[in-house]
């Protein structure tokens, strides 16, 4: 649906059962899409197993990934530092989506393809938020502070806690991959570790949790607002 709505990918065909197609035929139409009727087997048929379709199936160019330099220098950028998990990136490009982020930076290697499971995860999250891929994070965190971003690695061992910090705009949010966190060279980049100070028994959150805790905190929380 958020595919069908956006106007950023193009889009080729949708194969969809007679009671899904009553549903989009609205959009299918305003973007002139061809819409196939086939029987949920069909789809079925053509998909991963266990695959949820809901009785649609709708082929599309890939999305092309934003330049760095096409990233907004307001408002705030996530860059993943090893995620590899499409369920996590792809949680985290809807928590992104939610919260107006104006891109996610990725790797080009070491990173999850932008189909499939992650589109599935993100919920229409992809659609909404540029992601642009670079060949080497440190290289591409002194570029964003050359352009006047601050830069704030999360880490559960960070000396500052996040809800006390001054978060000025633009904000560069780095996060790292379970377990292994951040990389030397990307904590070195960064102008501040933070942690997230949780008060239950547990302190650590899977990392698309500690994204939409960060995101709340960048919006409502610490010392300074844009």
């Amino acid at each position: 649906m958020e595919a069908l709505g956006s106007h950023r990918r193009k889009l080729l065909r949708l194969s969809a059962t007679e009671g899904a197609a009553e549903r989009v035929a609205g959009l299918a139409a305003e973007r002139g899409v061809p819409v196939v009727i086939v029987p949920g087997d069909g789809i079925a048929a053509r998909l991963p197993r266990d695959a949820v379709h809901q009785g649609l199936l709708l082929e599309t160019r890939r999305l092309e990934p934003i330049a760095l330099e096409d990233v907004p220098d307001d408002g705030i950028v996530l860059l993943l530092d090893q995620i590899t998990d499409p369920h996590n990136v792809g949680a985290i490009l809807r928590t992104a989506a939610a919260f107006g982020v104006s891109a996610l930076v990725m790797t080009d290697r070491h990173a999850p393809d932008l189909s499939g499971t992650l589109a599935k995860a993100a919920s229409g999250g992809l659609e909404h938020v540029p992601v642009a891929l670079v060949v080497n994070l440190a290289r591409t965190l002194d570029k964003l502070g050359e352009r006047g971003f601050f830069r704030v690695g999360l880490d559960s061992a960070g000396e500052a806690s996040l809800d006390d910090m001054e978060l000025p705009r633009p904000l560069a949010l780095v996060l790292g991959a379970e377990g292994s966190g951040l990389r030397r060279l990307t904590r070195e980049r960064c102008d501040a570790m933070a942690r997230l100070d949780m008060p239950g028994p547990i302190k650590s959150l899977n990392v698309s949790n500690a994204c939409a805790v960060a995101l709340t905190v960048a919006r409502l929380g610490g010392r300074s607002r844009p």
